[in-house]
């Protein structure tokens, strides 16, 4: 079992930075898959990228490659991701999720609440 709050989201301007936080209480990152996912309203959920319980990351979606980078800190309990170069289109809340399996889709036992993103233009 894992519990997942997500932090960090807020307003940004388009070129900007946002840093987002999962923290986890319960059982470690380190006995999990861990992803990120995004979803835009009327949209569905969207993967970003994700890290093995071993810490490989997986490639990151085509949109974000080069302005994203995930990391955790084991000694925290905590997944980050930091986010630059922010455009309009990746205005969307960010949820950080934790299962099993490491996968692409949203198939996660476990999710955090969200955190809103909105990148102005």
């Amino acid at each position: 079992q894992v519990q997942l709050v997500e932090s960090g989201g807020g307003l940004a301007p388009a070129g900007g930075s946002l840093r987002l936080s999962c923290a986890a209480s319960g059982r470690s990152f380190s006995t999990y898959a861990t992803a990120w996912f995004r979803q835009a309203p009327g949209k569905e959920r969207e993967f970003v990228v994700a890290l093995s319980r071993s810490g490989v990351i997986t490639d990151y979606v085509d949109s974000v490659k080069g302005r994203f980078t995930i990391s955790k800190d084991n000694a925290k309990n905590t997944m980050y991701l930091q986010m630059n170069g922010l455009k309009p289109e990746d205005t969307a809340v960010y949820y950080c999720a934790a299962g099993t399996i490491l996968t692409t889709k949203p198939n996660y036992a476990y999710w955090g609440q969200g955190t809103q993103v909105t990148v102005s233009s």
